[in-house]
């Protein structure tokens, strides 16, 4: 982004500024159909994702400055910014929400399609995920998707959250970075994956295979269930193999969040050799 005198500044905090003039609320939801962000990392990753449409932002004076000089740039000129106390600040989130000193207002994300996410995939790996519906899950699985690297997270459209302030906190960022495909049914998008050359391995405790063994060469994807219930029928049906995690029969599972960072984890190393 440009600084107010035209010149091109470091990192730009390159977000889509809209002209929402007055976005106000409370919980995590914004005016308009707005998302509503807070903390350090989901703001300043919104700002420098130039598919996020920013609406308004609020901070206090502190935070704003330093969010600037870190980046070595301006505010995009279009977009509304109202100067707080953190007090203030905690009125427009949810209560006791870490917002870190800046509040944003932004637009979903464009929509993804299956396809566009397959075509530029180049053999990544994919997580797909059959109803895990707690933000705070699904923001730490986008986490470990981008840092391992993998090409998109899949969910279905019903029965996974919406982007909100929760899940972006979570995702440290990640959210802007990981593209996210819903798709109506989840069975028919692994058939879908497994035509474009992939190997669908669904994580179970009672799966016969174990980690990292199960892995196989060429690309894959990582299915993995709500917590308790663990993968619906069909969507195993779906799957080439099932697979286990080696815990100790002390602990019977981990955090579904917990699970698809050490599987994440498992096919960096595979297919880094490292």
């Amino acid at each position: 982004m440009a600084g107010r005198d035209g010149e091109k500044k470091g990192r730009a905090l390159r977000g889509r500024a809209g002209r929402n003039q007055h976005g106000r609320g409370s919980g995590g939801r914004g005016t308009g159909g707005a998302v509503r962000l807070w903390g350090r990392h989901a703001v300043e990753a919104a700002l420098t994702n130039p598919n996020r449409d920013a609406k308004k932002l609020w901070g206090t004076r502190e935070a704003i400055q330093q969010l600037l000089d870190d980046n070595d740039a301006e505010l995009p000129p279009a977009l509304p910014v109202e100067y707080a106390q953190g007090a203030d600040l905690g009125r427009l989130v949810a209560r006791d929400a870490p917002h870190q000193g800046l509040v944003l207002d932004v637009m979903p994300l464009p929509e993804l399609s299956l396809d566009d996410v397959l075509d530029e995939a180049d053999g990544r790996v994919l997580v797909l995920l059959d109803q895990v519906t707690d933000p705070h899950n699904v923001g730490a699985i986008l986490r470990s998707c981008a840092a391992f690297g993998a090409a998109a997270l899949i969910t279905q459209d019903r029965h996974a959250p919406p982007e909100s302030g929760v899940l972006a906190k979570s995702a440290s960022g990640a959210l802007e970075v990981v593209p996210w495909v819903r798709v109506v049914n989840l069975a028919r998008a692994l058939e879908k994956i497994s035509e474009a050359g992939y190997w669908r391995i669904g994580l179970d405790g009672e799966g016969l295979a174990v980690f990292p063994s199960a892995l196989p060469a060429g690309p894959v994807a990582l299915v993995l269930g709500a917590e308790g219930e663990g993968l619906r029928h069909n969507v195993g049906q779906h799957c080439d193999a099932i697979a286990r995690l080696p815990i100790e029969s002390a602990i019977e599972s981990l955090n579904v969040s917990n699970a698809a960072a050490i599987a994440l984890y498992a096919a960096a190393v595979r297919e880094t050799g490292e």
